[in-house]
């Protein structure tokens, strides 16, 4: 017999319950803007500012260095920044370059060196960490201001598609161990992001293309218009036309605020990834390929390969995958890796790994995103292997044309 009130349950002469409750409410600003580090551009000031408005304030700056090999005075233009607004920022350091891509995330030694700066310019948890690049050197970065003194400010400032419309404005971090993509990493939400949305400009030709995967998939499970809008101006975008692409970057980022802030489960408690359809394969298939495959360009084929099971699961409309598939055809994307014939030692087609992966990822039972139409997506809980065998076959028959 037990005896409860509203904060605690006494269960017997021995044991008494207290339950522990409290809300924590986040807020961040994503600003869109150009020219973000023109003195006359009041963006980051104002972010920097937004708590405390009077007080000058301590930064530290990590430059992804491809970032800087295409835009070699961007150091310059952090400094001469920080120094028109001496009054309310104190720049601690010139800006310091650190590795973009992958090699930032899968060598440990990156993350002792940011975490080591840190510490030998005394940041405290009031003070800014900066992070200007892609992806890969956000994760890094913000694993390091989230863990540093348990919570350093975090500044993002996404430099290619993938990050401005979708990495960069969410709450993850991490980087990768033993083989598994994003093993290490936290929850913790940035201060604020700065989208400029002048580094696009800079990508190369295959780096704008990769990031668009990410716009296809928000639109195939969360946005039926937005995918029709896709198509409509699938040759603006496979041109890099400037006005398609600030729409494109800016709609799939708000797509993915709201599932952050609306869907239930912004730090993914539970055992659904409901953003990632097509991410369990393409996990796989980076580490597969040692990353020779962008994150985007794995994306784009998992999203191609879990649209056609979708179809053989009697889930989705059949047509619909083929009509997927040409638009990511027409941005850019290769639908097709000769990894996804590797087989183990067993004769078990290596891929198959990445649903255990993801399930591991996240505990619990095996939740997948699929398609039950475009714009609307539906979770199951297993998939067939040979269907996904099948689904392999189709995209290799397809590419053989």
């Amino acid at each position: 017999m037990s005896d409860c009130d509203r904060d605690a349950c006494t269960v017997d002469t021995r044991t008494t319950i207290y339950d522990q409750r409290f809300t924590v409410t986040f807020h961040y600003p994503v600003v869109f803007t150009r020219a973000l580090f023109r003195p006359d551009n009041p963006a980051l000031l104002e972010a920097v500012r937004r708590l405390e408005p009077d007080r000058r304030h301590r930064l530290i700056v990590f430059l992804d260095d491809g970032v800087l090999a295409a835009r070699p005075r961007l150091a310059e233009e952090i400094a001469d920044y920080a120094r028109a607004h001496a009054r309310h920022l104190e720049l601690v350091a010139p800006p310091l370059p650190v590795p973009g891509g992958e090699r930032i995330k899968n060598e440990l030694f990156f993350v002792e060196h940011i975490m080591a700066k840190l510490h030998e310019y005394h940041l405290d948890r009031q003070s800014f960490v900066m992070a200007v690049g892609g992806g890969a050197v956000l994760d890094a970065v913000g694993l390091v201001a989230a863990t540093t003194h348990r919570g350093i400010r975090l500044l993002r400032v996404p430099t290619t598609v993938l990050a401005q419309n979708d990495s960069g404005v969410g709450v993850k971090n991490g980087v990768n161990l033993f083989g598994c993509k994003n093993f290490v990493g936290t929850f913790a939400p940035p201060f604020a992001v700065l989208n400029d949305l002048d580094f696009i400009e800079l990508l190369p030709p295959r780096e704008k293309i990769a990031g668009m995967a990410e716009a296809v998939k928000v639109a195939l499970i969360r946005d039926a218009a937005f995918f029709t809008w896709l198509e409509r101006h699938a040759d603006a975008l496979a041109l890099f036309e400037r006005p398609a692409m600030a729409t494109m970057i800016r709609r799939c980022a708000e797509l993915h605020m709201r599932q952050i802030a609306q869907g239930g489960d912004p730090f993914e408690t539970g055992s659904a990834r409901p953003l990632d359809f097509g991410h369990w394969a393409a996990h796989r298939l980076e580490t597969m390929t040692r990353h020779h495959l962008r994150h985007g360009e794995a994306v784009a084929i998992g999203i191609a390969l879990d649209s056609r099971y979708s179809v053989t699961a009697g889930l989705l409309e059949a047509g619909a995958e083929e009509r997927i598939c040409a638009l990511l055809e027409h941005l850019g994307f290769r639908l097709w890796h000769p990894a996804l014939l590797a087989r183990d030692g067993q004769g078990r087609l290596q891929l198959l790994a990445g649903l255990a992966e993801f399930r591991e990822h996240l505990g619990g039972e095996l939740t997948i995103t699929l398609l039950e139409a475009i714009g609307r997506g539906i979770e199951v809980h297993a998939m067939d292997e040979d269907g996904i065998a099948r689904a392999i076959a189709w995209l290799e028959a397809r590419q053989k044309g």
